[in-house]
């Protein structure tokens, strides 16, 4: 089987190139912006903005599987979510058409429910509350289009991971990690809110597994579970670590929210980008629990999410891998 990894140089493709290596029946290639530092041997440059470039690079009848976004929270030029997400969508689809692809599986991402209520399941509204939600769904809108032209051939696969995580990823999830492994980790707000997370080896095994669907519209949040509480997290971690379970320091989240808003105002009048905004303090305090109906395909995740926590947490802050490659993402 021939797969086009659209975006493949990053965190997950990287991944998920690894997986398929070492599976005869797949021949993968990279098409990226930015250089394969794993794989530069199978890697293509092409910008999905460019549709030439992805005419050069697409294969014919190939599999595409679309990771690539614009996907971090300070993007200031607004401008690059549409023209990434959805005028990206759009020209793999044109190409799609060109070459007789009939399989896209495109990663969309939890951010199209936004704020959502606890539970939501893949029938759940759809409404983000940022641009990058917005063109995700949007994203998706344009490849349901190109599905419906030919349903009885075409497969499309949506799957919308919540926060995905792993070593050598430098995300949210690293940062937190990193804070509490810092030992000046400070707590905003009460820590019962839960947060659904996603391991980055069952993400592409996922990927993986879904390369053999059949023609229709599969879409699937992608969540590995339990859900954990903000305070279980934490003392999970500390215990890892050694370190004594209870959280020494916590902030109120009012006053949280107001450091937040505070390092926006410095933000907008000095042009610099800091990793607190207040944003980031509401998703931090926020529940963001998701449900999913991977199960009913009989997908099994291959690494239970209390092994992956600590295989990160060795490998990133007890093992010595300083000079391993990273990936920098939300």
């Amino acid at each position: 089987m021939l797969v086009d990894l659209i975006g493949g140089s990053g965190f997950i493709g990287t991944r998920f190139v690894k997986r398929l290596k070492s599976r005869p029946k797949f021949d993968v290639k990279i098409i990226d912006k930015a250089p394969s530092k794993s794989f530069p041997d199978i890697a293509s440059l092409a910008d999905i903005r460019s549709l030439d470039q992805l005419r050069q690079c697409m294969s014919k009848n190939s599999v595409i599987v679309h990771l690539a976004a614009e996907h971090r929270d300070d993007v200031s030029e607004l401008k690059l979510y549409e023209d990434v997400n959805v005028g990206g969508a759009k020209n793999i689809c044109t190409v799609a058409k060109e070459k007789g692809i009939n399989t896209i599986i495109f990663t969309s991402s939890v951010a199209v429910y936004g704020f959502a209520p606890i539970g939501i399941d893949e029938s759940g509204a759809v409404a983000p509350f940022n641009e990058y939600g917005r063109t995700k769904y949007e994203a998706e809108l344009v490849f349901k289009a190109w599905q419906a032209e030919l349903p009885n051939e075409r497969a499309l696969i949506i799957i919308r991971p919540t926060v995905v995580f792993g070593e050598r990823n430098r995300g949210n999830v690293f940062n937190l990690l990193r804070q509490i492994a810092s030992g000046k980790f400070v707590m905003v707000g009460d820590g019962l809110n839960r947060k659904s997370m996603a391991y980055v080896e069952n993400v592409a095994a996922f990927l993986e597994y879904s390369l053999d669907f059949k023609p229709g519209v599969h879409i699937y949040n992608y969540i590995d579970k339990p859900d954990f509480t903000m305070n279980t997290l934490v003392a999970h971690v500390n215990k890892l670590l050694g370190r004594p379970a209870a959280i020494k320091l916590r902030l109120p989240f009012s006053f949280g929210l107001l450091i937040g808003s505070s390092f926006d105002v410095v933000a907008k009048i000095t042009g610099k980008k800091f990793p607190i905004s207040a944003i980031r303090v509401k998703k931090f305090c926020a529940n963001s629990v998701y449900e999913s109906a991977i199960e009913s395909t009989g997908f099994i995740p291959p690494v239970p999410l209390m092994d992956a926590i600590e295989k990160t947490v060795r490998f990133e802050f007890i093992e010595d891998h300083k000079n391993e490659q990273v990936f920098y993402s939300e």
